[in-house]
């Protein structure tokens, strides 16, 4: 049995190396071999067990930094999460599963169905999906345009079935010296090899292709503070804070940028509560004559919003954004008479959830002819595929996402949120430009492909203030597949296991398991 732990725990190390800041992507197309082999020929509740200790070292490896707001609810977190790693190596532990070749595409479809679940029930975490290991991999991530995150982890997982099935084969006929007697004709080999070829070929397609349509530029700054989050809502720190952000942004001006973004909750005050600081605000905006994007905590009918507002040159309020998805147990606290205890172990705001799709259109320049609309994804929004085709289907040209990564201290945090950004670009075909309190602020293109970054002379990425400049294609182009119809790609996988429960039903019932 300590063999078996062993191979879970280099399964586990494997895929926690393919993610940031390691970011060794090439582990994650084998990281599930040693669990598949730890898994043969064990007892359901043995596959359970061994399954979720992958899961629990995979997860804490990954999410270790969330100790920095609460150990408890990190250790919780942890412990459900792994459940997914559980269910997942009790259904293909069973030899009807592993050792048949449609394992090439139930076992993808089932991990691909699992991190959908994950997504969804209970409000959804959708962080590290084995797709985003790929994110610095833009050959593998350009069918996201297509299937959504989703399908990058299915090549990923199916790559990793089909090394243990060659291997299984391998070792059936040389170790052993023996027919093995389902191994498979040319074409179910050549299947997940022309499902790979196909989607690795469309991926260079993709990159070197050009888009046909007009393309007008725009240029923005984004702005990154880098306030100490203990300094954040410290009343004699307000000044400091609104002073910072004035002077990075008057570094900024002197590019000639046509919009300027600050990020999540840079305004140091409840806006409706201070006044003097906002009108300040405004004022600054105003004598810069440039459009501002900033966040702040908004007070409206005595409920509180996390909200982006779009300040014109004039310094007038033009739209402002509620956030919509709000951090669970961390914003507000869901089913609150039941969990209100969690107060004392959690800090837990009480927000409210926003509930407009709000488009914002960026103030016209005598030289620009044609309007150019945006939306803005705050915090952890930007995890959440639905959000972002639904605003881009209600016009959004490009997409900004507005965060506070400062609450996980010098840690790999920023840079796998980083990794959902990179897909919603994809997805969408649209730039996409995030301002980080402090890390991870800069530009992404369409493709994924990371254009710059706000970094020190070191290269630092993250508790450094500063900015950076882009200017960014805006093509008024049709929706992408993704973008028009969603999670097809996950229904097609549901589809492949009920197909795959009737196979294996019947290879058990005729005695092969």
């Amino acid at each position: 049995m300590l063999r078996k732990i062993t191979q879970c725990i280099l399964s586990a190390a494997l895929l926690i190396l393919s993610f940031p800041r390691f970011s060794i992507e090439i582990f994650a197309w084998f990281g599930f071999l040693p669990l598949f082999f730890a898994l043969r020929n064990k007892s359901k509740l043995q596959a359970f067990i061994l399954a979720y200790i992958t899961g629990v070292i995979f997860w804490f490896g990954i999410i270790y930094w969330l100790i920095h707001v609460t150990l408890p609810g990190t250790v919780f977190l942890v412990l459900y999460l792994a459940l997914y790693f559980a269910f997942f190596g009790l259904i293909i532990s069973r030899r009807s599963v592993l050792c048949t070749w449609y394992s090439v595409l139930f076992i993808p479809s089932l991990w691909v169905v699992l991190e959908y679940l994950r997504s969804h029930l209970l409000t959804g975490f959708p962080w590290a999906l084995l797709g985003y290991s790929q994110y610095l991999n833009l050959p593998a991530v350009q069918i996201a345009d297509i299937t959504g995150a989703w399908g990058v982890s299915f090549l990923v997982m199916m790559v990793n079935v089909l090394m243990y099935r060659l291997l299984c084969t391998v070792y059936s006929r040389v170790v052993r010296q023996k027919n093995n007697k389902e191994t498979p004709g040319i074409i179910i080999w050549l299947f997940p090899f022309l499902v790979i070829f196909l989607s690795l070929g469309y991926g260079f397609y993709k990159l070197h292709t050009t888009p046909k349509t007009k393309q007008t530029t725009l240029k923005i700054s984004v702005v990154q503070g880098n306030i100490p989050q203990e300094l954040k809502w410290q009343a004699e720190s307000e000044d400091f804070i609104i002073k910072k952000y004035m002077s990075i942004t008057a570094e900024a001006l002197k590019e000639n940028p046509d919009l300027i973004v600050w990020p999540e909750a840079s305004v140091p005050v409840v806006l409706g509560d201070d006044r003097l600081l906002y009108q300040n605000t405004k004022g600054f905006i105003k004598a810069g004559s440039r459009p501002v994007l900033l966040g702040a905590v908004t007070l409206d009918n005595e409920q509180f919003y996390n909200s982006a507002l779009l300040v014109s040159q004039d310094g007038e309020l033009l739209a402002k954004y509620n956030k919509l998805h709000l951090v669970p147990f961390g914003e507000y606290i869901p089913f609150k008479k039941t969990f209100s205890f969690l107060e004392t172990v959690v800090p837990i705001g009480d927000f409210t959830a926003g509930k407009d799709y709000t488009i914002f259109r960026v103030p016209s320049r005598e030289y620009r002819v044609q309007s150019i609309d945006f939306a803005v994804l705050i915090c952890f929004e930007d995890l959440f595929p639905e959000l972002s085709r639904e605003f881009v289907k209600r016009g959004a040209d490009f997409l900004i996402n507005i965060t506070n990564d400062a609450w996980f201290k010098r840690t790999s945090s920023p840079y796998q949120h980083l990794q959902a950004s990179v897909f919603r670009a994809v997805e969408n075909r649209l730039p996409l430009l995030r301002s980080a309190n402090t890390g991870i602020s800069g530009f992404i293109a369409p493709n994924g492909k990371i254009l710059s970054l706000v970094q020190d002379k070191t290269g630092r990425n993250i508790f450094i203030g500063g900015f950076a400049t882009e200017e960014i294609a805006i093509a008024k182009g049709s929706l992408t597949f993704y973008s028009r119809y969603g999670d097809v790609f996950v229904i097609f996988c549901f589809l492949v296991i009920f197909g795959g429960i009737f196979i294996y039903a019947k290879h058990y019932s005729s005695g092969n398991n």
